[in-house]
């Protein structure tokens, strides 16, 4: 399962790079997802630009992700590919999740602090 967790001011986002998120993958999926709900901020979007393919299970962790936040938290989804889009405009859970069409980029490699432009390091 790979998950990168970026904090971004009051939201956590999870970037899924998993190109499924179906049977093989939903359940140790929701369990790191239950890992990080404690620590995430009032907004947990999971970025799923990566995956190309959900089958209900996928569906069904994403579900229970969203039954398991806190009161107050919100769980939203970003880049969903058509056919993730798909699964959840038959199922109606369109209307239940927040979408959104993109992503937030993700942030730059950091630079050192003594690195100089042009300087090439052996």
């Amino acid at each position: 399962m790979k998950l990168t967790v970026e904090p971004a001011g009051d939201r956590t986002i999870v970037r899924m790079d998993e190109a499924r998120l179906d049977a093989a993958i939903a359940l140790s999926f929701k369990e790191r997802m239950r890992e990080i709900v404690p620590t995430a901020g009032p907004v947990l979007l999971i970025d799923m630009e990566a995956v190309q393919f959900m089958d209900s299970s996928g569906l069904g962790a994403l579900i229970a992700i969203h039954k398991a936040l806190p009161a107050r938290a919100r769980l939203e989804l970003a880049a969903l590919g058509p056919n993730v889009m798909r699964v959840f405009r038959l199922t109606r859970m369109d209307s239940v999740f927040t979408i959104h069409d993109a992503a937030p980029s993700r942030p730059a490699p950091a630079i050192p602090a003594d690195h100089h432009p042009g300087e090439t390091r052996t």
